[in-house]
């Protein structure tokens, strides 16, 4: 247990916890939405946060949140309004974020250092301001993708039955980008804004290889995000690599994993299904007709 003495490793777990659970709690409606990429774009805008950051000696996190949140929400209105030319429009927006950032944390004289922790993770930078940012920033997170679950999953699974039954979907849409924007924000120092897609998406994608539910692969996909996390940091702390990239490979991991698990389970599955069918059957044999063996 010597990775737990040093404060940086401290501060870092603790972030590393946190990304664990919020980015697959967001990732799981944007996988619904088939909308994987979206925290990739976000992450090339909130790059101007983080330079606009350096630039006025704050924060970047608080900047990189702000200017991910704006950048989300116009996405969301190129997606709903947009036509023919939308996905032209959102290519300028995430290249343009992304240039933006790396001109401004040039004038603000930021080291390419500084730049790479932004866009790959960094364990060792990871400040006590950091944390309570993050924490704040995860307890919202949470506190939307649970507290509001079944009116996200709707809106998510099918807007025009959401819409009947008397949800705001224009709202709720707006909401699920603003949560994935600040979930970027949360995760940029641990994974990084290049890497941070995955963990929004990989983690989810190997929960549903095991699970059907909704309910169950929330957890499942939860689960597998803090421990990638975890393992991956520690993981930095013994090797030199980068955290971002070593936790997006332990999460890679777990969906081949949970892949190879996959086929057997639905085998049992099928089998259980066959099993209780004949048991139905046979409890009730006044109900097959004998048309009922008949092949076509």
């Amino acid at each position: 247990m010597e990775f737990l003495e040093p404060a940086f490793m401290q501060r870092a777990l603790l972030a590393a916890v946190l990304v664990g659970i919020t980015a697959p709690a967001v990732g799981i409606f944007l996988v619904q939405r088939r909308q994987a990429l979206m925290g990739d774009g976000i992450g090339h805008v909130a790059m101007t946060g983080v330079g606009l950051g350096f630039l006025m000696s704050t924060s970047p996190v608080w900047t990189a949140t702000l200017v991910a949140i704006a950048g989300a929400v116009v996405m969301e209105l190129i997606r709903a309004y947009g036509r023919t030319r939308g996905d032209i429009a959102l290519s300028l927006l995430f290249y343009g974020g992304m240039a933006g950032g790396v001109v401004l944390i040039d004038l603000a004289d930021g080291s390419n250092a500084n730049l790479l922790s932004y866009l790959f993770g960094s364990l060792s930078t990871v400040s006590e301001e950091d944390v309570t940012a993050i924490a704040v920033l995860a307890a919202l997170v949470v506190l939307v993708t649970v507290g509001l679950r079944r009116q996200l999953f709707a809106v998510s699974q099918d807007e025009e039955f959401a819409r009947v039954t008397g949800l705001p979907v224009r709202f709720l849409n707006l909401l699920i980008a603003v949560t994935a924007a600040v979930t970027v924000t949360v995760a940029m120092r641990v994974v990084g804004l290049l890497l941070v897609s995955a963990l929004m998406v990989v983690p989810v994608a190997a929960a549903q290889q095991l699970s059907r539910s909704f309910r169950a692969t929330f957890v499942i996909a939860v689960l597998i995000g803090t421990t990638v996390t975890l393992a991956g940091t520690v993981t930095t702390y013994y090797q030199d690599v980068s955290p971002g990239a070593t936790i997006v490979l332990y999460a890679i991991g777990a969906f081949v994993v949970t892949t190879a698990l996959a086929a057997p389970l639905a085998r049992r599955r099928a089998r259980a299904a066959a099993a209780a069918a004949a048991a139905c059957d046979a409890a009730l044999p006044g109900t097959r007709r004998p048309t009922d063996d008949v092949t076509v």
